[in-house]
């Protein structure tokens, strides 16, 4: 879904509020930011705690390969 650009676009932050679309955008980056990180440690954990050819084989490989793909496109 692509929603209308906000008025401000082209406006400095600074010294004024944000309007709700704004605001919404910013919550959502944040969000994204945890989740990433999130996604982060967990990978960096099973790299921590076993071996890659272990992770490679007990790992659904098309799955694995699809969400290594998805992680590239972002």
């Amino acid at each position: 879904m692509h929603m209308k650009k906000s008025d401000h676009t082209n406006q400095n932050i600074r010294g004024r509020w944000l309007d709700v679309d704004e605001v919404r955008l910013v919550s959502d980056l944040r969000i994204m930011h945890s989740r990433v990180d999130e996604l982060y440690q967990i990978v960096a954990n099973l790299k921590r705690r076993h071996s890659g050819s272990d992770i490679h084989k007990y790992a659904d490989q098309s799955v694995l390969n699809e969400d290594i793909a998805r992680v590239d496109e972002i």
